[in-house]
């Protein structure tokens, strides 16, 4: 990783660049500042979690305030969401998507109050929040649902397996479905078993009371890697945003720099 990973290169850029939403050609006021900077700064509370008005002016990417206002905006227009589904293509595309299997899993982070927060089920006199994290068999992150800390993980089975976005790069229709999904005990449940059969993927969940399925734990722990490079953006690592739509935009930006990485190395 890089030394100051905030910077935009000029490959992402070409790729973020067209899904921004554009400036009224005569708006009133000031001439905005550039959309790029205003990426790095986003970037750069995203990788060290400050407080936005603590965002470094001598950086060059203008004040907190207005990075904030430009991350509100562009959530507002879907765009880390898209951003994040073009990379996916990419990499479905270069046939670094592994389909075979999916795997599901929901630790609990140390996270602050907001919107979708609850009493912790490790420290019932805190609230909290936690992610839900649904990847393909190599970790690549699908979709992360944000909900509050005592919202059990067999709750979210369905909600994450629907959420997986339509992957395009491949011929045919777009993809939302993996072959397998693979969950430990907490996603037990007859019931999310049969939807996951209507939905023809196969369940391979471990079952409470019983020894855990033969080597689930060395086709599981790529979730578990993929959490750890979640949360080496310290601004997931504890939640700050009160809103959780501004939190959701700052995870759908790790999750498209996490898919970024992973397309860089193929090229590499």
């Amino acid at each position: 990783m890089s030394t100051r990973p905030w910077i935009v290169d000029d490959d992402l850029w070409a790729l973020i660049e067209p899904l921004l939403p554009p400036w009224p050609e005569k708006a009133p006021g000031p001439r905005p500042v550039p959309d790029r900077l205003c990426l790095q700064g986003i970037l750069y509370v995203l990788h060290n979690d400050i407080a936005w008005q603590l965002l470094p002016l001598e950086l060059g990417f203008s004040s907190g305030q207005t990075c904030w206002r430009r991350l509100d905006r562009w959530q507002r227009a879907g765009v880390f969401d898209q951003l994040h589904r073009v990379l996916l293509a990419k990499l479905n595309a270069a046939g670094e998507l592994d389909w075979s299997r999916a795997c599901v899993d929901g630790p609990h982070p140390g996270e602050k109050g907001g919107a979708d927060t609850g009493p912790s089920p490790v420290d019932r006199r805190k609230t909290g929040s936690k992610h839900h994290l649904i990847c393909d068999g190599r970790g690549t992150p699908f979709k992360v649902i944000t909900t509050a800390a005592n919202v059990n993980d067999v709750t979210q089975t369905l909600a994450l397996v629907d959420g997986i976005p339509p992957v395009a790069g491949r011929p045919g229709r777009p993809r939302r479905r993996p072959d397998a999904l693979l969950g430990d005990k907490g996603y037990d449940s007859n019931a999310h078993r049969d939807e996951l059969r209507q939905r023809r993927i196969l369940p391979v969940i471990s079952r409470k009371g019983s020894p855990n399925i033969k080597g689930m734990g060395k086709l599981r722990y790529v979730v578990e890697q993929t959490f750890a490079l979640l949360h080496q953006f310290k601004r997931l690592a504890v939640r700050w945003e009160r809103r959780t739509e501004l939190h959701d935009a700052f995870v759908s930006l790790a999750c498209s720099l996490i898919c970024w990485r992973r397309l860089k190395k193929t090229h590499s």
